[in-house]
C-alpha cells in the first residue's frame, strides 16, 4: 500500500467525461492557480493535462475539468518505458514558453527553495518528543544534521526557466499504456527543472516503493550535467523537508506505518553525507 503524506486539499467526483474538483484548503489561491495552469497547458502543451470546462463557487469553489483516460502509477518501481513516457510529459511541461506562463498571471510554485528554507527553519528548530519514535538517537541526530544543514545549505542560486508541477506523487500520473498525463496542479508554478524533479524523486509516496529512478528520470527529461548537478544539490532539502513531516505530533508520523520516520531519518543522512 502507498503510504499516506499529506491531508487531502480537495475532494474530487469522477464522472463518465468529467472531474469535479472541490477546493478545501486555501481554497480560492488554489482553484486560480489551476485554472490558469490548466488554461495554458490546454493552449500550449494539449493533451498532458485535463482540459478545463468551467468553474463553479457554492461555499467552496470547484474547477470542473475533462476526464483523462488511463490509470494512476502503481507504488513500484516504474518500467523504462513507463519512465520515458513520463519525462517526455515533463518535458512538455517544462518547454511551455515562460513568457506565456508569466502572461498568464502564474506566480512561483508553492514552496520554492527560499520559502522552503524559511518554513523548515522553525519545523526542525525547538524540541521534538522523540521517545514515540523505534530509534530516538538516530531520530534526533538526523534532526540535529538537517537542522545544521537548513541554516547553511549552500543551495544553487535559484533559477527561474519553466513551469513546474510541484506535487508529482504517483496518483498525479495517469498511465494508459503509452502516454503519460498529469494531473493536479494546485501547488504549480514557475520553478526550474533540476528542483522539480528534486521534489519528485524525494516525494516519500514514490521514494518509498522506488517508482522513480532518479538518474533515468533525469535522462528521459534531457537534464544537462549542470541540471544533474543542481537536481542532486537540491535533494537533502527535500530528504530534510520529510524529515520534518515525519517528526512525531506531525501529520504524516500518524498517517504512515512505524519505522518510516528512521527510514527517512537515515536517507537524509545518506543524502547531505552523513555515513
Amino acid at each position: 500500500m502507498q503510504p499516506a503524506t499529506r491531508t487531502s486539499t480537495h475532494a474530487v467526483s469522477i464522472g463518465a467525461t468529467t472531474v469535479r474538483k472541490r477546493y478545501i484548503t486555501d481554497h480560492e489561491a488554489e482553484a486560480d492557480r489551476e485554472w490558469a495552469c490548466l488554461t495554458l497547458l490546454a493552449e500550449h502543451a494539449p493533451g498532458l493535462a485535463p482540459r478545463p470546462l468551467g468553474r463553479e463557487d457554492d461555499d467552496r469553489p470547484v474547477v470542473v475539468m475533462e476526464r483523462l483516460p488511463g490509470a494512476h502509477l502503481a507504488p513500484r518501481p516504474m518500467s523504462g518505458e513507463q519512465t520515458r513516457a513520463l519525462g517526455a510529459a515533463l518535458r512538455r511541461l517544462y518547454d511551455v514558453p515562460l513568457g506565456a506562463v508569466e502572461a498568464a498571471g502564474i506566480g512561483p510554485r508553492t514552496y520554492g527553495p527560499a520559502e522552503m528554507v524559511a518554513v523548515l527553519t522553525p519545523w526542525l528548530g525547538g524540541d521534538h518528543d522523540l521517545e514515540p519514535c523505534r530509534d530516538p538517537v538516530l531520530v534526533a541526530d538526523a534532526v540535529a544534521a538537517a537542522r545544521e544543514y537548513v541554516a547553511d545549505a549552500g543551495l544553487p542560486e535559484p533559477r527561474t526557466t519553466c513551469l513546474g508541477i510541484a506535487d508529482l506523487n504517483p496518483a498525479n500520473v495517469l498511465w494508459d499504456g503509452r502516454v503519460a498525463r498529469l494531473v493536479d496542479f494546485e501547488d504549480a508554478g514557475l520553478s526550474e527543472p533540476a528542483y522539480e524533479l528534486a521534489d519528485h524523486v524525494e516525494h516519500l509516496g514514490s521514494r518509498l516503493p522506488g517508482v522513480y529512478d532518479a538518474a533515468a528520470l533525469a535522462g528521459a527529461v534531457g537534464l544537462d550535467a549542470d541540471g544533474r548537478e543542481r537536481m542532486e544539490a537540491y535533494r537533502p532539502l527535500f530528504g530534510a523537508f520529510w524529515l520534518a513531516m515525519l517528526l512525531p505530533g506531525r501529520g504524516s508520523w500518524r498517517r504512515n506505518p512505524p519505522g518510516t520516520t528512521e527510514d527517512q531519518a537515515a536517507h537524509f543522512m545518506a543524502l547531505a553525507g552523513h555515513h
